[in-house]
């Protein structure tokens, strides 16, 4: 069986390419240790409409919403985006450094964007994930933890824990339970939890 992700061009099987040009080389040292959970809406509280695809390739069409005139100059990226419906859109390769981190540390090393990937879920803080991006975030995950040996369940995080005072999101509204029940089993349709 082929891997999912494929390991010389850094791609994931399944995912649509929609390459951002806001992306770099990794530091020759570093290795991939991290998985940087995000969240995104664009215009914001909203979904669909393919707007954060143009955002991340540097084409917003400023006069659709009085918001993307204020963002429109940020050279941003993620790894990949999980969408309400749990497609996945790949904007970097893995082997390469996204722009999704900023300003940020984790366990004492700097510049995440160095040694992380970063997954986009399409959302916002307080918005419940659909049970579809829950599936697809720990089908993925598993998959980036049997590619990169120096992942493991206590290296993925949200950005407001690399970002702290800055960032917020994955947010309140995401299930961190649930996601971790989901990553153990090798059933990702389980692991609801009520309440």
């Amino acid at each position: 069986m082929a891997r999912a992700v494929m390991a010389e061009e850094g791609r994931l099987a399944g995912a649509r390419q929609c390459p951002s040009p806001n992306q770099g080389e990794r530091p020759v040292d570093s290795v991939v240790s991290l998985l940087v959970i995000h969240n995104i809406s664009l215009p914001p509280g909203e979904f669909g409409g393919g707007y954060i695809e143009q955002f991340f390739s540097n084409a917003l069409p400023v006069d659709e919403h009085s918001y993307f005139a204020e963002i429109a100059d940020l050279q941003v990226s993620a790894h990949l985006l999980i969408d309400r419906e749990g497609e996945v859109v790949q904007f970097v390769p893995f082997a390469r450094r996204a722009w999704h981190a900023g300003d940020s540390s984790f366990a004492g090393a700097a510049n995440c964007n160095d040694y992380a990937i970063g997954i986009e879920l399409e959302g916002t803080d307080s918005e419940p994930y659909s049970d579809a991006q829950y599936q697809r975030l720990a089908q993925v995950s598993r998959e980036l933890l049997a590619a990169y040996p120096a992942l493991n369940a206590e290296r993925i995080v949200g950005h407001s824990d690399i970002s702290p005072g800055r960032k917020t999101d994955p947010g309140s509204a995401f299930d961190w339970q649930r996601f971790f029940a989901m990553l153990a089993s090798t059933d990702t349709t389980q692991g609801h939890s009520e309440g």
